[in-house]
């Protein structure tokens, strides 16, 4: 392989190479990027664990996030011009309530609308 080292008229250091192996060293930094990419996936993955449990043992998707969040239940129901009572029964998951309110709800906890009601997204 021949390789060649020189300069720009701007001084600039460069080099030439053949273009297969320009090719092939492409390929080595997107692997590179790729397998980055996949480990951080697996640690968010790995500390996300926890989260799911407490997700699937939550009564419903908001009771998760709001606590998540920190946020206490009398605040929530402020902030989103809602009564404190439909805000607990939608948190049980006896009651499914407007997407509008959902939709104030993730805004409230910094959530997509669809972590809190799937059949909301599309409002």
């Amino acid at each position: 392989m021949t390789i060649v080292r020189t300069r720009t008229p701007s001084g600039e250091a460069i080099v030439i190479l053949p273009e297969a192996e320009f090719e092939r060293l492409r390929e080595l930094a997107e692997d590179m990027l790729d397998t980055r990419t996949l480990d951080a996936s697996e640690r968010r993955l790995a500390a996300d664990e926890d989260d799911l449990a407490a997700l699937r043992r939550a009564p419903s998707p908001l009771a998760f996030w709001r606590g998540r969040r920190g946020v206490a239940a009398d605040v929530l129901a402020q902030l989103c011009a809602v009564e404190p009572s439909l805000l607990a029964a939608i948190e049980r998951g006896g009651v499914t309530a407007e997407p509008a309110l959902y939709q104030r709800l993730a805004r409230a906890l910094d959530v997509d609308v669809e972590d809190l009601a799937p059949e909301a997204a599309g409002a």
